[in-house]
């Protein structure tokens, strides 16, 4: 009896179904068959979900639930080790710091906070100036505009009093009868079919297109080459033109075009730091009337945000906002 009650509480542990009912050989039997199904069970399969493979591919994936609940980022070796980085925690040095001496020094002559007037500006410009070549002064302005919408994606022409210090390369595709009026105000390329021709060698030799509104369609299959480079002929620029003398030599003298880009900002270079501070001056201020005067109608709140000022590797300098 004492041999049935102990088979009777391992079964029990099992959960088969048997009782005192059931003899001592029925009870060894359905433990002996539960034990071999729970061994069998127990094992791994050779294939499928149940594979060691898949099991421990299961595993891991909890594991790494886990460590992201818990917050715990810190990356494993092959052996499932935490693998900590050695050494010192890395500096990072301010942006400043990083720069080279020369520009270092240029920047300690201007006082980060201060907002200086267009002609203090100007000065600091040309006097903080870390490149040995004649580098160009920069004027970029922040609009409170929406370049999304047509009537407030700024786009227009200033012609600077004092040119822009580059040598501009004008090229004008137009009728031979106007060749020579081109050639005269100074046009470096002029061409008709040949001038076609040299686009489809895509030699493009030149920093400004200028073309009369009839000949436009025929530029139509060189738009792709054009204008991602700046180069295709807008009326809006002034470089499709019925007088193509009038426009090269708006070009030549100094005619610049400026837009407004995805972060509604205004970048026009205002000449070389050769120029001084008073042929500087007057370009700035032919540019703040011309942007100015661009000035949406349907515009909600403040038209310029914010001005500054730099030469093309220099330190930047705020300058109060001229255009209101």
């Amino acid at each position: 009896m004492a041999k049935k009650a102990e088979l009777l509480e391992k079964a029990q542990e099992l959960k088969l179904e048997v009782s005192e009912k059931n003899t001592i050989a029925e009870i060894e039997a359905a433990i002996a068959g539960a034990e071999k199904h729970e061994t069998k069970s127990a094992a791994p399969a050779k294939a499928g979900k149940r594979s060691e493979k898949a099991l421990k591919e299961a595993e891991e994936k909890e594991e790494k639930e886990a460590r992201k609940e818990a917050g715990d980022t810190t990356p494993l070796s092959d052996d499932g080790e935490a693998h900590l980085k050695k050494g010192p925690k890395p500096v990072t040095r301010a942006r400043l710091a990083r720069r080279g001496k020369n520009y270092q020094t240029m920047a300690a002559k201007i006082e980060k906070e201060t907002v200086y007037a267009l002609s203090d500006a100007l000065k600091l410009a040309t006097e903080t100036n870390p490149a040995k070549f004649d580098a160009s002064v920069e004027l970029h302005v922040r609009l409170g505009v929406d370049p999304r919408q047509a009537d407030q994606n700024i786009r227009a022409t200033v012609s600077l009093p004092a040119g822009t210090g580059k040598d501009i390369r004008v090229a004008v595709f137009a009728p031979e009868s106007e060749h020579d009026a081109a050639k005269k105000a100074g046009a470096d390329v002029v061409g008709d079919e040949e001038f076609l021709k040299q686009l489809d060698r895509e030699e493009m030799n030149f920093d400004i297109l200028v073309a009369t509104p009839a000949y436009m369609p025929k530029l139509g299959k060189y738009a792709r080459a054009l204008g991602p480079r700046g180069l295709m002929p807008n009326p809006k620029s002034g470089t499709v033109a019925t007088d193509v003398a009038k426009a090269v030599s708006e070009a030549k003298a100094g005619k610049v075009e400026y837009r407004v880009d995805k972060q509604a900002i205004v970048h026009l270079s205002i000449g070389k730091v050769s120029f001084g501070v008073e042929k500087l001056e007057q370009n700035a201020k032919a540019f703040f009337d011309s942007l100015q005067a661009q000035k949406p109608s349907s515009l909600k709140g403040s038209y310029v945000k914010s001005t500054n000022m730099t030469t093309t590797m220099g330190p930047s300098i705020k300058v109060e906002n001229v255009v209101s």
